[in-house]
């Protein structure tokens, strides 16, 4: 049995229940019931986790941005992945995935190693179109900012590449010898794109407030840089847009008219954390 199936837990308020899987269902000891879908991912998203009926991205968003991460970004999410593959995992270790999109980073963490995977994501496009791609990890429609729908103590290592996480949620569903891997976009990340698009690549340095974030939950361990440049079509550029909420703006339309062909920085950080202090 995937060692991801016993780390579930019912997100029905107040209960928290472990879940388990039947063909068509996820359920808890005190009935609630979960369908799997069709393509088999399971939606725990609950009323109060979502801010708007039509929670997360939308199909054409996550689309854009799997054809970016098979083009232009592909190097940064293997790197990561990469990076994910050396941390040590206990026996029959789960891995969770935070804002999963479409599941190419369990995916390819799960083609470099043997892991139990679950990707949580809020929006049910990206997460449906993961189950299709990699049937043999679990996926989750759930709010990663909220309570995660997860056992406590029992995943091994938590993955954030360039998504939302809750530090208090991701040391309490952590167990002993367990690790957060967080990737931030780095200061100067797609800095070309933004000054084409916003008239100034405006420089932030997103990593000392994450140290800060979760300073209270996790030690830091280790911090490094990813960077390369790579040369992107007009059509990789709007992609890139569409996936990162840079290109949404009506008032940037008649600058993303003039896109052409460019080179691009792309640069991410990435932290490795442990529980406690």
């Amino acid at each position: 049995m995937n060692a991801a199936t016993s780390v579930l837990a019912c997100s029905v308020r107040d209960c928290g229940q472990p879940l388990s899987r039947s063909e068509r269902h996820w359920r808890c000891a005190r009935g609630h019931s979960f369908d799997v879908a069709r393509s088999g991912y399971v939606n725990l998203l609950q009323p109060q986790d979502r801010r708007s009926l039509e929670a997360g991205d939308a199909a054409p968003a996550v689309e854009a941005r799997a054809r970016a991460i098979a083009g232009p970004a592909r190097e940064m999410l293997e790197g990561f992945a990469a990076r994910a593959a050396s941390v040590p995992l206990a026996d029959n270790g789960v891995v969770v995935d935070l804002g999963c999109g479409s599941g190419e980073l369990l995916g390819a963490l799960a083609r470099a190693r043997q892991i139990g995977g679950i990707g949580l994501d809020l929006s049910t496009a990206a997460v449906d179109r993961a189950a299709r791609e990699y049937p043999t990890l679990t996926w989750v429609v759930a709010n990663a900012d909220r309570r995660l729908p997860l056992l406590d103590g029992r995943v091994s290592l938590v993955l954030s590449l360039h998504a939302r996480r809750n530090p208090q949620e991701c040391a309490r569903v952590l167990g002993d010898g367990g690790h957060l891997l967080v990737a931030v976009p780095a200061d100067d990340d797609l800095a070309e794109l933004r000054e084409a698009i916003q008239g100034a690549a405006i420089r932030r340095d997103r990593g000392q407030s994450l140290i800060e974030a979760h300073r209270e939950y996790f030690t830091l361990i280790d911090r490094t840089t990813v960077r390369y440049v790579v040369h992107t079509t007009r059509e990789q550029l709007i992609d890139l847009l569409a996936g990162t909420y840079r290109g949404a703006r009506h008032a940037d339309a008649g600058r993303i008219e003039r896109l052409g062909q460019m080179t691009v920085t792309f640069a991410s950080e990435f932290f490795l954390f442990a529980p406690g202090h």
